[in-house]
């Protein structure tokens, strides 16, 4: 498919491609698929998320505020998918993150800090909250930020390496403040959620013997401002 003629451009990194797709009027959504950022506060789960939907890093950043998300559109095999990505909203600091926001989840971002040895300490206990919340075929992918400051880092990648081995989790160091493996990290995660569904949805047309649309919702939308790059809901001024 030529990107520039379908309105997108082409994001290929370590073998993982799709299409990022440009908003157009008659452009319809074939799946949206709802992720959870998670992780202990201040580890820059706002900021991963920003590099990747808007490509943005706020040096004066604030804890984040109310209940936000922001979205990405872009192809996977031939299917337009919307990646609906939700911020925790600062719920992490009081341990008050419910269960309404990991309700409908497919994929979840689990973030520590490369320089906090304590917010990785705290990633089985996300793991174990996150799994009593959701459904058990869920796609975790463990997420070491802030790489940038390998001068300071406290975690050794072997330990993260080893725990995402046992539990099942893709692992990725990245930086916000570069960008370096935040695209590559949220395309496997979205991808990896496509062949879920998908298996899901073969597994189970072969019981029925009937097509069925599973938790990736299809749907038709015909709004063009719904199909922007990114978008935010109740969107504080800026936040990590």
């Amino acid at each position: 498919m030529n990107a520039e003629m379908n309105g997108g451009n082409v994001a290929a990194e370590n073998g993982v491609k799709a299409l990022v797709r440009r908003n157009t009027g008659d452009e319809k959504v074939d799946y949206v698929y709802k992720v959870v950022v998670i992780g202990d506060s201040a580890v820059g789960k706002t900021q991963v998320l920003s590099r990747f939907t808007r490509n943005e890093f706020c040096f004066d950043s604030k804890s984040t505020i109310g209940v936000e998300f922001q979205t990405r559109t872009l192809t996977i095999k031939s299917k337009v998918v919307k990646a609906q990505i939700w911020d925790t909203a600062g719920q992490e600091r009081y341990r008050a993150v419910t269960s309404a926001y990991y309700r409908g989840a497919l994929g979840a971002m689990l973030v520590y800090d490369i320089t906090k040895r304590e917010t990785f300490d705290h990633v089985a206990r996300w793991v174990e909250e996150l799994r009593d919340h959701t459904d058990n075929s869920i796609v975790i992918a463990l997420i070491g930020n802030k790489a940038d400051l390998e001068h300071k880092r406290a975690v050794p990648s072997i330990d993260a390496v080893e725990f995402a081995e046992t539990q099942g989790l893709y692992f990725f160091e990245t930086s916000a403040l570069t960008g370096d493996n935040v695209e590559t990290a949220f395309f496997k995660l979205l991808e990896e959620i496509y062949f879920v569904v998908s298996k899901k949805s073969l597994d189970h047309d072969d019981r029925k013997g009937d097509p069925v649309t599973l938790q990736g919702l299809r749907i038709d939308v015909d709004g063009g401002q719904d199909l922007e790059i990114s978008e935010m809901k109740k969107m504080s001024s800026c936040s990590c």
